[in-house]
């Protein structure tokens, strides 16, 4: 996806903003407004099986190496890439050379508690929904967040439960 200039925007104080770090910061704060901080769960997305069953009640999960292999191959190729820069289509075509290394980093994020600094990272892009281009609250916020850790968030919830 390429970049696009935005047209000047009203800041907080109604004054006409043309720099990009003043928009970026229009924006930032017209969207940090409307953030309800509400997550969803993607859950139902995820094949079953995906932890090793047979273990003790308080044992860690074991992540299961096929489980990983299946995720990247329902992935839309036709979505953007993350900040990461990885593209959905290299996931999915690498799908089989890339479920046992996926599967080694999604453990030990399971026994860490710690998730690779890359994958909090996001690029978000203003998208004008409707009505005047210079008011940043007719813009929605897309966030482009890195493809394996979207990965990792579909199949989590099962982990837990």
């Amino acid at each position: 996806m390429g970049k696009t200039n935005l047209c000047s925007l009203l800041d907080e104080g109604g004054n006409l903003v043309s720099a990009d770090e003043e928009k970026a910061e229009a924006l930032n704060a017209c969207f940090a407004s409307v953030f309800s901080g509400k997550m969803t769960c993607l859950q139902d997305n995820c094949p079953p099986g995906l932890v090793d069953g047979v273990r003790e009640q308080n044992d860690p999960p074991i992540i299961q190496e096929e489980a990983v292999r299946e995720l990247p191959r329902c992935l839309d190729i036709h979505k953007s890439m993350g900040a990461d820069g990885i593209h959905p289509r290299v996931m999915r075509e690498l799908a089989d050379e890339l479920a046992k290394p996926l599967s080694i980093i999604y453990q030990q994020s399971w026994l860490t508690g710690e998730v690779p600094d890359d994958w909090k990272l996001a690029n978000v892009t203003p998208i004008h929904k409707k009505g005047g281009k210079e008011y940043p609250s007719n813009y929605r916020p897309i966030s482009l967040t890195s493809v394996p850790g979207k990965i990792m968030e579909q199949f989590m919830p099962n982990v837990i439960t």
